[in-house]
């Protein structure tokens, strides 16, 4: 019998003044009976537009309909059939916009919790499995592949071409693979263990990475198709070049980008005692922007004991790009919004340290060629907000490094690798996706173009070798 309740079972979540002082997750994960309850709110659609509205097109309907039934194992082995990271994707992807976007249980009341349920069966397989259960190693086909970024796009083009054979090797850059996922996104979000175990996964079909690889530096792209013997790149680097504001006073001490920031806390674990790597413990603390990074910076500095954190962003609450669960977090967890605001300098004392930002009120006026309306300063309004750090949290673009190191590789005007639908790049069997190719998106999105890539090398070696 289906359950035809309005509203999704609420996710289970650590008290706002409680988390708000520790790393460790937020949200606490639906218990069986939970996920049950919730997978038989889902009417089997015979056209599904979920399906469709997924980037790596799970196989929604299915899935919910084995939840539904209890058996959870057969649920995980549908989703894994198209996506290789199933715990990350039901914690950090914005299903709002895709999947639950056009689900038609949210015609009239919420959607379905597709994305609390994908994360729900794949930590039951995590406990659940036998542990020295065989992983089946693909046939290998004799080919290999060079995989540049162990983020999103990355491991998931070297899962999906290691499951169709092919000897695959990913360089990373880090001391730890996982890109993004493990450098910028929180702990609270995404336990960095999960990352970890879903890397133990690829290894065990068979895909080698190497950290600590700079490419670029030592070993070209052109060394990688000559003289290494890969028959094709896929270039996954992200996007890791931070913005500033361009503003009197940003070289102070105490302005940070959100990149910088973050890696201290999440990849070299900042924020705990048996790690040395130095950070500030800054009592006030402005972060600049208002996506999901500046909500992730922000609830970080809070985390590390600072008093007052503020959002300064120049539109206003509806134009609030972060996903609306990052701002209802935030919001909760006392991190203040500063909208309608702009900084215009940044204040330091005599020792160079900063004391304050100033700022000017805007208000929007005409709608810009996106179709958002434009922030416009209001004159005289200037006032300063007293904080002893700056984070900038305004995006990031691709490191130039493998385009001014690749003779033939094109990008554009904003640094971004040129690549088709497919992923194919200006130099014959070089492929990109994710973040290097669209600039700073998200984490889905970057895997649905490690999944395209991962298709057109498919067809581009057979093609060569034919």
């Amino acid at each position: 019998m289906a359950n035809m309740s309005m509203t999704k079972n609420p996710m289970p979540e650590q008290e706002p003044l409680v988390r708000n002082k520790n790393f460790d997750e937020v949200a606490l994960g639906y218990t069986p009976e939970m996920a049950i309850d919730e997978a038989k709110r889902c009417l089997g659609c015979k056209k599904p537009k979920c399906v469709t509205g997924c980037p790596v097109n799970v196989r929604i309907p299915e899935f919910l309909a084995k939840v539904a039934e209890g058996e959870f194992e057969e649920a995980y082995q549908i989703v894994t059939s198209t996506n290789s990271l199933p715990a990350v994707c039901g914690r950090v992807c914005p299903q709002e916009n895709q999947c639950e976007g056009v689900c038609v249980r949210g015609i009239k009341g919420e959607p379905m919790g597709v994305g609390r349920l994908e994360r729900f069966v794949a930590d039951w397989h995590a406990e659940h499995a036998d542990p020295n259960a065989k992983v089946e190693k693909p046939q290998s086909n004799g080919h290999k592949v060079a995989v540049v970024g162990s983020g999103p796009a990355g491991l998931t083009c070297a899962g999906d071409l290691a499951r169709m054979g092919y000897e695959v090797t990913v360089f990373e850059l880090f001391h730890k693979p996982g890109g993004v996922l493990v450098y910028g996104i929180p702990e609270f979000r995404l336990p960095k263990a999960i990352v970890a175990r879903e890397v133990e996964g690829l290894k065990a079909m068979g895909v080698k990475v190497e950290t600590d690889a700079v490419i670029g530096r030592a070993i070209s792209v052109d060394d990688l198709l000559t003289e290494e013997g890969f028959e094709a790149v896929f270039l996954g680097s992200g996007a890791g070049l931070p913005r500033f504001l361009g503003i009197p006073g940003e070289n102070l001490l105490g302005v940070y980008s959100a990149n910088e920031f973050l890696t201290r806390i999440n990849l070299m674990k900042a924020y705990r005692d048996d790690y040395d790597t130095p950070i500030k413990h800054h009592k006030r603390v402005a972060v600049v922007g208002a996506g999901n990074v500046a909500m992730d910076a922000a609830r970080c500095a809070k985390r590390l004991g600072a008093e007052k954190v503020y959002i300064v962003y120049r539109r206003g609450m509806e134009e609030v790009p972060a996903r609306k669960e990052e701002v209802h977090h935030a919001l909760e967890e006392e991190v203040e919004f500063q909208l309608l605001t702009n900084p215009v300098k940044v204040i330091g004392d005599e020792k160079g340290y900063v004391t304050g930002i100033e700022c000017i009120r805007m208000e929007l006026g005409e709608p810009d060629e996106k179709g958002r309306r434009r922030p416009v300063p209001v004159p005289d309004s200037n006032f300063v907000i007293e904080v002893d750090a700056m984070i900038d949290a305004l995006g990031t673009s691709p490191n130039p490094l493998l385009r001014m190191t690749t003779e033939g590789l094109e990008a554009d005007k904003h640094g971004c690798l040129i690549a088709d639908e497919k992923g194919k790049t200006t130099r014959e069997g070089v492929y990109a996706g994710g973040d290097a190719v669209t600039g700073a998106a998200t984490v889905i999105l970057a895997m649905g173009a490690g999944k395209t890539a991962a298709v057109a090398i498919d067809e581009y070696i057979k093609a060569k070798n034919a």
